[in-house]
């Protein structure tokens, strides 16, 4: 395993999660060829992939779900409940709207199917990296028409919600639209309860499908 050290201008850390070595071989190599990736580790299943982010704390994982063991899906909310900001790409074969959706409601930041395009890849890594959710878009999941929701919202709520979208934290937004931290604090709750959303993914695929955001 190549060891990773950090610069000044340091580049996205990632680390990859799949039990085929071929698999996580070839990603490797092509994520690398990009300047501002580094794979800094690779795991074979879920205990050893939840030991890797522990130990490099990698600034994305890329996890694959149908693993030995205790499986992608286990791996991803014990991954979650260690450090709740953790930026989880799922890779996976599955089509299931019900386990994309799963997924997404567990803390996923993004889910690619792996007859994607490399692109969409490299694409993906960056998104995440960013705060930002990345969804394949040949998926299609079904939940409450987007735009009824978002008419719930007030205009201040409506405000907050947009740079919660976009990833940007609770203090950034304060500042942002000069109100206190705590002020956005209730407003992010009350957004997260009108609109039904469990988590900031949720929140971020309303945001897409009602084109608030940009993919």
């Amino acid at each position: 395993m190549s060891i990773y050290i950090p610069t000044a201008h340091s580049p996205i850390k990632v680390l990859i999660t799949d039990d085929h070595p071929v698999v996580r071989s070839g990603y490797r190599r092509m994520l690398e060829t990009e300047p501002d990736i580094c794979v800094v580790a690779e795991a074979n299943d879920g205990e050893t992939g939840i030991e890797m982010y522990k130990e490099y704390e990698p600034d994305v994982m890329i996890l694959d779900l149908s693993m030995p063991g205790i499986g992608g899906m286990e791996s991803l909310r014990r991954i979650r409940a260690f450090d709740s900001e953790a930026r989880i790409l799922v890779f996976s074969l599955h089509l299931s709207e019900i386990i994309i959706k799963r997924a997404l409601d567990a803390g996923a930041s993004g889910y690619l199917n792996k007859q994607s395009g490399i692109e969409n890849m490299v694409t993906a890594v960056r998104k995440v990296a960013q705060g930002k959710i990345f969804v394949d878009y040949d998926y299609t999941i079904s939940e409450p028409n987007s735009q009824d929701l978002l008419n719930l919202l007030s205009s201040r709520e409506f405000q907050v919600f947009k740079f919660l979208a976009q990833g940007f934290e609770i203090s950034e937004i304060a500042e942002t639209l000069s109100i206190s931290a705590k002020t956005v604090g209730v407003h992010h709750t009350r957004i997260m309860r009108k609109l039904e959303c469990k988590n900031s993914a949720q929140l971020a695929l309303i945001a897409l499908r009602s084109n608030v955001i940009e993919p």
